[in-house]
């Protein structure tokens, strides 16, 4: 393929896709970590079991183990047969709308079991859901389109927040639990729409023929590309460079809530001040990288990501306010909307895409451990040093990903996708 345009690579089909695949990724995603943390701890139940709520989301963890079976297996629906792909995305789209609605009739305080093992069945459907739609995202863009791709969707995964992250939330202020979690489960109509409108994608000559090949093929692929060695750092590095900023926000809402903020001014102010400089952060930092490259990113954005973090440390030390709320808070998003904007991108160009789904799974998957693992000791972690003391060991657990990049993706690693006279 020749030189593409500043233009080409931005206004397309493709970038369009981009959107509706990050706000249907996203929207499960947020019920778990924002919308249910703030029912929950609303209803009285205490930060040690809303922490240990974490660990619903195992199977963003673990979903690179049933991956292969989406590589080789379609999905037919009552002999409806839409593709490999678009087949697992319209099931697990449908499957996520009828369980994020029944979340809401359950009992916060007596039901707390039942109310787990649904969340962890939502995770599983919406893990489900991030393979598919990786690897059909992987197998849609050409590489040059990586980069900013890959921040759309991000971008859009982060604006689906804004429903159960803010709109829930504010709703919840004058309905009853029930009615905002059916309302909110609505917005899955979005992904399925999407779904149904989209061909599926040309399957790679390379695509795995058998199960066996489908689980095999893509490791040996990678480590034959990458090295042992290099290989083994780079999976290293997708564990740690988000450890620092997945643990800071793990617990964002109760934190709001304990320094005296109400859920209005929570949902009006701050998951508004973080949702735009993250939406601003994750497209400029796309725009950005098809200037200077992928792993000159990561170096700047990470950079700005563990600073940002220590502003968390400021609001525990001051307390309620709510401009310093919204400016720290826009600066922490900043960063965060920089930091995956680049490190989604690595990530989608480290795959083949022949193994788009095993492969992406296992990348997001590992990254995956400490939003699941790590974050589930966050509230004991507080209840022990404090909000002030917490923040600061998340800015210092920010530290070992970064310094991993002199070996993943030195500094003059990798060549700009697009030239200053085409932009």
């Amino acid at each position: 393929m020749g030189p593409v345009t500043f233009k080409q690579a931005v206004l397309n089909r493709r970038m369009l896709i981009c959107i509706f695949t990050g706000l249907a990724s996203g929207m499960p995603l947020y019920v778990l970590v924002s919308l249910v943390p703030a029912w929950l701890r609303s209803e009285g139940v205490g930060l040690k079991e809303i922490g240990f709520f974490a660990l619903i989301g195992l199977p963003y963890t673990w979903k690179f183990l049933w991956s292969p079976l989406l590589d080789r297996f379609p999905l037919s629906l009552a002999g409806y047969r839409p593709g490999l792909r678009r087949g697992w995305m319209l099931g697990t789209q449908i499957l996520l709308l009828a369980a994020i609605a029944a979340l809401g009739f359950f009992n916060a305080a007596s039901e707390i079991w039942t109310i787990a093992w649904l969340c962890l069945i939502i995770a599983f459907l919406s893990a489900t859901q991030d393979i598919v739609l990786d690897a059909y995202r992987r197998q849609l863009l050409p590489d040059h389109e990586l980069g900013l791709g890959s921040s759309i969707h991000v971008n859009a995964y982060r604006i689906a927040g804004l429903v159960p992250g803010s709109l829930s939330l504010i709703l919840a202020d004058s309905l009853p639990w029930h009615q905002v979690f059916i309302i909110t489960a609505a917005f899955m109509l979005v992904g399925i729409a999407l779904t149904l409108s989209i061909g599926e994608p040309a399957v790679d000559k390379r695509q795995p023929s058998t199960l066996k090949a489908a689980v095999t093929e893509p490791f040996k692929e990678f480590f034959s590309r990458q090295g042992t060695r290099q290989g083994l750092a780079i999976l290293l590095f997708m564990l740690l460079y988000k450890l620092g900023d997945s643990m800071a926000t793990a617990l964002a809402t109760p934190f709001y809530l304990d320094l005296g903020f109400s859920k209005t001014e929570i949902g009006l102010i701050a998951k508004h001040a973080a949702l735009w400089p993250m939406i601003f952060g994750g497209i400029f930092g796309g725009l950005l990288m098809l200037r200077i490259g992928i792993n000159r990113a990561l170096w700047l954005f990470g950079l700005v990501q563990i600073v940002s973090i220590l502003g968390f440390a400021l609001l525990a030390n001051v307390g309620e306010g709510l401009w310093l709320l919204a400016l720290v808070i826009s600066f922490e998003y900043l960063g965060v909307g920089l930091g995956t904007a680049a490190f989604v991108a690595y990530m989608a160009r480290t795959t083949h895409p022949a193994y788009a789904a095993t492969q992406l799974a296992l990348f997001t998957a590992i990254t995956a451990v400490p939003r699941t693992v790590a974050s589930s000791i966050t509230g004991v972690i507080v209840e022990t040093t404090g909000w002030e003391n917490f923040f600061y060991l998340c800015t210092a657990l920010a530290v070992p990903g970064m310094v991993l990049l002199l070996k993943v993706a030195p500094w003059n690693g990798a060549k700009p996708a697009l030239s200053a006279d085409q932009h």
